[in-house]
């Protein structure tokens, strides 16, 4: 018998659509009702999530959730009742709504899953904690303002409820090994974290930043974008309280780590060119240098792509099964990269000035030019 009930917000790309349909590029207003639904395919089969590093796994929120034997997927919802027809004739269940509020009264979720359009998603993980869940994942973005990134993170934390922000590479195991290579001394000392950009909402830096950011400084950032994007794409710095420096510059590795004796890097993109690498100094007899930097086997689990929801989950599970402090993905984390974002470009339109963290004007935000 499955210890608890879940259920899901938003039966969008995220909430389900990505494991019964192709994806569709048709834009759409994030407030529109109307928005398109796909051809759905309630029969589709497909390996599942077994053991770290798997490939084929489910995509969606839904689909990890059912696949987890701890958990009931018991209910959803969503303004959508064409979505909500086929989740219930997959799932098996009469319990959907078009009111999320409604769900929560009613259903006594223990793990809920927020894939809504961004706008209100702050408000939907409140009130899922206020309800009494134990465990909240959601879609990314985040959200849009630091102040709404305060209240998940609040909320949650008061509850000692784990939040996990988006099923993000970050989430998929490898970055926990890469991380204990770190933890561990495999690179000596950590000099610097360096990454193509803040990226605040799909992250791998700030996995690897345990002090909280002092300063930045930004430079060469970009007019908000035609299609509504203004997330920062200029180059930067950030300096830790412990005095950890992240340098932000275009064309490096998602994440690179360098360290006194070695460092590791992350690259996602390019068919072939996803995963870690790492680098130590090894021993080189016959040579003016006592020691080199090769390449070395990373080890298991690499990273193998699709990544997909059920690593979120499964962070959010160890967390209320004692395995871990907070998801490798945290609300926590990704709020650090999003005021570390928006500081960036304040300092970048302020012509490269240095800002002080924490921001005191918590309104600031992000637009985003893509929804799930």
């Amino acid at each position: 018998m499955a210890q608890y009930r879940g259920g899901v917000v938003g039966l969008g790309w995220m909430g389900m659509l990505y494991d019964l349909a192709n994806r569709i590029g048709d834009r759409f207003h994030v407030d529109d009702i109307d928005r398109p639904t796909p051809e759905l395919n309630i029969h589709r089969t497909f390996h599942h999530f077994e053991s770290p590093g798997m490939e084929g796994n489910a995509t969606s929120y839904s689909e990890a959730i059912v696949d987890r034997p701890e958990v009931d997927l018991v209910a959803a919802a969503d303004r959508d009742v064409k979505r909500l027809r086929a989740f219930s004739e997959r799932y098996g269940t009469e319990s959907v709504y078009t009111d999320a509020r409604e769900m929560f009264e009613k259903e006594n979720l223990d793990i809920v899953a927020v894939a809504t359009n961004t706008k209100g998603r702050a408000d939907l993980v409140v009130m899922a904690v206020e309800h009494g869940a134990k465990g909240v994942i959601t879609d990314k973005p985040m959200c849009h303002t630091l102040e709404e990134a305060d209240r998940m993170v609040k909320a949650c934390a008061e509850a000692g409820v784990p939040l996990s922000c988006g099923a993000i590479s970050t989430t998929h195991p490898s970055f926990e090994r890469a991380k204990n290579l770190v933890i561990s001394g495999e690179i000596g000392d950590v000099i610097s974290i360096e990454a193509g950009g803040p990226n605040s909402q799909h992250q791998n830096w700030s996995y690897f930043l345990d002090s909280p950011p002092a300063w930045v400084i930004g430079t060469n950032d970009t007019p908000r974008s035609e299609s509504g994007s203004d997330e920062f794409q200029g180059h930067g710095m950030l300096v830790a309280q412990d005095g950890t420096v992240v340098h932000f510059r275009k064309g490096l590795p998602n994440v690179r780590i360098m360290g006194t004796e070695g460092d590791l890097s992350f690259s996602f993109g390019l068919a072939g060119s996803s995963g870690w690498r790492l680098s130590k100094d090894i021993e080189a007899p016959g040579t003016e240098s006592p020691k080199q930097r090769t390449e070395v086997p990373f080890g298991v689990p690499q990273f193998i792509p699709p990544y997909g929801a059920v690593y979120s989950l499964n962070d959010v599970m160890r967390c209320i099964a004692g395995e871990m402090d907070e998801p490798k993905n945290s609300g926590r984390r990704v709020a650090v990269a999003l005021e570390v974002e928006v500081a960036l470009k304040l300092s970048s339109d302020m012509g490269g000035v240095r800002v002080d963290l924490p921001l005191e004007d918590r309104s600031l935000g992000l637009n985003y030019d893509w929804f799930r």
